[in-house]
């Protein structure tokens, strides 16, 4: 179970992350957050990248899917970080958690991967989940409500994209096109918007990207000392932590809708990582093979876990 308390661990640290950008973005525009986060992660990134010694260039393999991804990276972070900044916590994650569903469903166009009924009916009532969880009708749905919905549509299909080219496309290569395109785009967009920025909140900024690099630590080691099956179903404790974080910090309750929709959902996560883990080690499982947070300020951890067999 060392797996599983070290999972537990780095997606602690990434509810942390989180309350951060929240609260931060109460003050300041997402892009100028996404900016300087990426800006102090690079020397955190390069660390990582000292391991890489293939001699080779960054030119990649595939450069329209690297593209496509590098844009989905940047929308999805986009998304999240404002998503963050608006919406209750719990609420946030109960929406991001449809990420896995949506991989599931995606899976099949783009991998040509063969879902069962099983895993089809639960991705369906996931995505009953999402709906009681926005009740749509009940209450107007907010510009943070669409943004989180987008998180997880282009989360998913950055993952995918990952599991579709991974294995012929360099890391490095994976890695430095989104972080580049998010400092140069973000650079950009953040100046009809920027705000002079404290020295604490500058502090802030860069405890968010020393958290997502810790949190990148720990959870491969939790990848490396268990089987992907009792790590992945972790990071659902994150909606415990935003619920306490989100009651104590920020004041926020959490209402029946939320507490429902996101059991729906979780459960519906759970069962289709289950489902994967009993079909062995063929290509058939695309949500165990995933394994990276696709935030600006968080880094693949595929490539530190080659000798466990997880190529994506």
């Amino acid at each position: 179970m060392q797996g599983s308390f070290f999972a537990l661990i780095a997606f602690a640290i990434f509810a942390t992350h989180d309350v951060v950008i929240k609260h931060l973005g109460a003050t300041y525009s997402p892009f100028q957050i996404i900016f300087f986060a990426t800006l102090m992660s690079f020397p955190l990134v390069t660390f990582m990248l000292i391991k890489d010694t293939a001699q080779a260039n960054l030119r990649p393999v595939h450069p329209g899917w690297t593209i496509i991804r590098t844009t989905c990276a940047v929308i999805n972070g986009m998304c999240a970080f404002y998503a963050f900044s608006v919406l209750p916590l719990a609420q946030t994650y109960a929406i991001l958690f449809a990420s896995p569903l949506l991989i599931t469903l995606l899976s099949i166009p783009m991998l040509g991967e063969k879902v069962g009924w099983r895993r089809g009916l639960a991705v369906l009532v996931g995505l009953i989940g999402v709906i009681v969880v926005l009740r749509p009708g009940s209450a107007p749905l907010s510009s943070g409500h669409f943004a989180a919905m987008g998180s997880a549509v282009f989360g998913a299909m950055a993952s995918i994209i990952v599991r579709k080219v991974g294995r012929e496309e360099r890391s490095v290569v994976l890695l430095l096109y989104p972080l580049a395109a998010n400092f140069l785009l973000m650079a950009v967009l953040m100046i009809p918007v920027y705000e002079p920025m404290p020295l604490l909140d500058m502090g802030g900024i860069g405890l968010i990207s020393v958290m997502g690099f810790i949190a990148g630590i720990f959870l491969i080691g939790a990848y490396k000392r268990s089987e992907a099956a009792l790590v992945a179903p972790m990071q659902y404790s994150q909606i415990i932590w935003a619920t306490i974080f989100g009651y104590f910090i920020f004041g926020e309750s959490v209402d029946v809708a939320t507490v429902i929709g996101a059991g729906i959902i979780i459960a519906s996560g759970i069962y289709i990582v289950a489902r994967e883990s009993h079909r062995g080690p063929d290509s058939q499982t695309p949500v165990l093979r995933t394994r990276s947070r696709a935030y600006p300020t968080s880094f693949r951890i595929s490539p530190f876990l080659r000798n466990k067999n997880t190529p994506n």
